[in-house]
Order: C-alpha cells, then structure tokens, then sequence
C-alpha cells in the first residue's frame, strides 16, 4: 500500500496539480489511473498488464456499498452571537435561533454540515485560505422580524440572489415606501411557511396586476392556500346521508289536522 501512494505521488502529483475542485481532481486522477494501468505489466504476471488482471480479477471482487460513506469529522463548536461559527481561519452562519448554543460541526472534505439536535441548522460549501466569512441570508430571517432595518445594510444581506419577482419586488417598494424594509421583511417571513418559489410567483403576479405592496403579496399568497384547501376537501366523504327519506305525503295532512289555527 505505501508503495502505491510512493507511485502515485510520483506519476499523478508531480508537478504539482492546480485544479479548480476536487471533482475535477478525482476525474483527472481516474484517467491517470486507468492510463497508468493500461500501460504497465503486472508485477507478478509478467504478460498481462494491470488493467487485464484487475478486469479478470473484477468479477471476484465485493460490490461497492449502494450508498457512500459518510466521511467527517466531527467537533462542538460554540455559535457566537453574529450567529457565526469558526473552522481553520474561516467563518459560517448558523441560523441565528441557535446563537449562544453547542453545536455539532461536521467536516467533509468539501463540505461544512452543522447540526443541532438532529437538526441541519447550516449547511455550507468548504472555503479554503483565510479570513472569509460565508453567510446564508436565511439563516438571519428570524432577525430580521425584530430589526428589519439590518435589511438595509447588514452584511449577511449584501448581494443577496433572490427569484426575479422577490427582487424586483423588492426594488419597487423601495422605491414607493419609507417602510420599504419592514414590508419586504413581511413578505420573507412567509418563506418558510410557503416555500420560496410560490412567494415568487405571487409576486410576479403582484407584478402584473401594477399593485405593488405588502398587502397585495399576502392576500396573493393566502388566497392561493384557501383554494387548494378547498380543492382538497372530498365533500362526497363528508355528506354522506346515514338516513334516507322517506316519501310520506299524509304527514301534511296529520300536521294540519294538530294546529288548530291551521284551518282558519
């Protein structure tokens, strides 16, 4: 085995590699690999080469497991109150309800999970070198129910990617309204509840109707969960009759005959 990586450091890493992720790495060692293989005798049987004996030898080997190893390491780490974890020189947000909690933080080779509790509170792409801070905007949505105004100038906002009709409406109210922050933030707190890409069409469709507001995105948005509860309910299942009528036509008859007004 230490062989190996002595060839492999040898043949594959020198010189040194620049590739932009580990994908393409792993992509470029498999080629070298398989090149490697194809074009060397193996060491015991001298006239077949690598490749020949590992495929005489592949239908004896064990399946790879259908699902891959879940590779990490895992450390506690505490969230500081800007909702910040720290990992070799870098730093991550969490979702800010978790601020002052103990985490647990899992390292993938290109991946930084965090969880609480059973509960994925950030989930980040690695960042390598020093100094950078990853920030998902999301994860200060909770925040911003109490100051909206950080939605002006808050680093975790800057350069915010949203869906073409959140942005835009976005940029309609502030355009319209001083209380543009604290509309748009009413409008994002239904993320979580419906989901981003129908808070997106309601506010195309915001959009089209020429209303712009907070009022109009809400009533878009619930109006639309009215109709597909109504559309859900199965009204054959709930009246159903357990008694059916019965044809009486005396009935009329016996009930004049017992009010006396009923004949004058």
């Amino acid at each position: 085995m230490e062989n190996q990586v002595g060839v492999v450091r040898r043949n594959f890493f020198t010189p040194r590699l620049k590739v932009k992720s580990f994908e393409e790495l792993n992509t470029h060692l498999m080629e070298c690999c398989i090149s490697w293989a194809k074009t060397h005798r193996h060491p015991e049987i001298k006239e077949k080469t690598v490749w020949q004996v590992f495929k005489d030898e592949r239908s004896y080997l064990l399946k790879l497991p259908s699902s891959t190893f879940d590779g990490y390491a895992e450390r506690p780490a505490r969230v500081s109150p800007s909702s910040l974890l720290s990992f070799d020189h870098n730093r991550y947000s969490v979702d800010c309800r978790f601020t002052g909690k103990t985490v647990q933080m899992r390292v993938y080779a290109t991946r930084i999970l965090v969880v609480y509790d059973g509960q994925v509170v950030g989930d980040h792409v690695r960042e390598f070198g020093r100094g950078k801070t990853v920030f998902n905007p999301w994860h200060y949505l909770p925040a911003l129910e109490t100051k909206p105004g950080a939605l002006r100038n808050g680093a975790p906002f800057k350069n915010w990617e949203l869906p073409e009709g959140i942005e835009t409406i976005r940029e309609q109210l502030r355009r319209r309204y001083s209380d543009w922050d604290r509309q748009f933030v009413a409008i994002l707190t239904t993320v979580p509840h419906f989901g981003v890409q129908t808070v997106d069409q309601a506010c195309l469709q915001a959009l089209k109707m020429k209303t712009v507001s907070k009022e109009v995105v809400l009533n878009l948005l619930y109006r639309r969960e009215d109709n597909e509860s109504a559309r859900d309910i199965d009204v054959g299942a709930h009246l159903q009759i357990e008694c059916q009528p019965v044809a009486d036509c005396d009935r009329y008859d016996r009930l004049i005959k017992e009010v006396p007004h009923a004949a004058q």
